[in-house]
């Protein structure tokens, strides 16, 4: 598939969403999102996170995803590394270039979405799910295949549903949360039940809420995902950027972690000499 360029951050920054009753809202700083996973974790999911220095990752059961403060920082990924453990494997996105040692076993290119239009607004019918839900939320995440989807996963943010004779049909919920953002995600409906506008209105219905706290909503879908992109575009959400996702094998040896950590932390401190007229240093 043919990359698009991305789009400015700056862009995005300008436009103001709506607000569940119609009023506008500036949108905050959108230069977080390029990073959001680690701008989550280093942030309003720092609860929810395993951090070595400049790497993180989520809690295993609530989602597969780590990150770093700066993907091109070579100390990052020792972190990482030490964090991982070697030959283990991890996701992380967004993510350009791989380390020597690293193994790329999977990944592919997710597109990012900004509600700069959405109408936000409740769902009567919508009911709140929680951990007694679970299995329910995985059965219909397992039929649907909307994304990620983990035992603990429901432990991000709020997450609405709709049931027909008791029976859970719909969903959607919040994952990432950042400061001034906070991503919609898990948004699927029971294939017996499309075409009834139920994910539009749970979608709203999740956005009211985001909105009420003061958020703006986001979301990411696959990047060849074009029948779900084209609905999040006629409901209200702007195409913000495209990004590499990608899983990795970590180097399979604990030295090769603890050797790159120590050769770029030295690096650091030891500014290189200027040479000598004659070449040495």
């Amino acid at each position: 598939m043919r990359r698009e360029p991305s789009r400015d951050s700056a862009s995005v920054a300008r436009p103001t969403g709506v607000r569940a009753g119609g009023a506008p809202q500036a949108l905050p700083r959108a230069t977080l999102l390029d990073n959001a996973v680690w701008a989550a974790l280093d942030g309003p999911h720092a609860h929810l996170a395993e951090r070595v220095g400049r790497a993180a990752r989520y809690r295993p059961e609530t989602y597969a995803f780590a990150a770093l403060a700066d993907p091109s920082d070579p100390a990052a990924w020792a972190d990482l590394h030490t964090l991982v453990g070697p030959g283990n494997t991890v996701r992380i996105k967004p993510v350009e270039r791989v380390p020597d040692g690293w193994q790329v076993v999977g990944g592919g290119e997710g597109v990012q979405l900004v509600g700069t239009a959405l109408r936000a607004e409740p769902a009567p019918e919508a009911v709140r799910l929680g951990p007694a839900d679970v299995p329910e939320i995985l059965d219909l995440v397992a039929r649907t295949r909307p994304g990620p989807f983990l035992r603990r996963t429901v432990e991000m943010g709020t997450y609405l549903g709709i049931r027909h004779e008791g029976r859970l049909i719909a969903l959607a919920g919040e994952r990432l949360r950042l400061p001034g953002w906070t991503e919609i995600s898990a948004v699927c409906t029971d294939p017996e039940h499309r075409g009834r506008g139920l994910a539009t209105r749970l979608v709203r219905a999740v956005a009211a809420g985001i909105r009420d706290r003061g958020d703006t909503p986001f979301l990411h879908a696959a990047a060849d995902n074009a029948r779900a992109i084209r609905l999040y575009e006629s409901i209200g959400f702007t195409l913000r950027r495209r990004s590499r996702i990608v899983q990795v094998r970590a180097p399979g040896t604990s030295g090769a972690g603890r050797a790159l950590s120590v050769a770029t932390r030295s690096a650091r401190r030891s500014p290189t000499r200027p040479a000598a007229p004659d070449g040495r240093r």
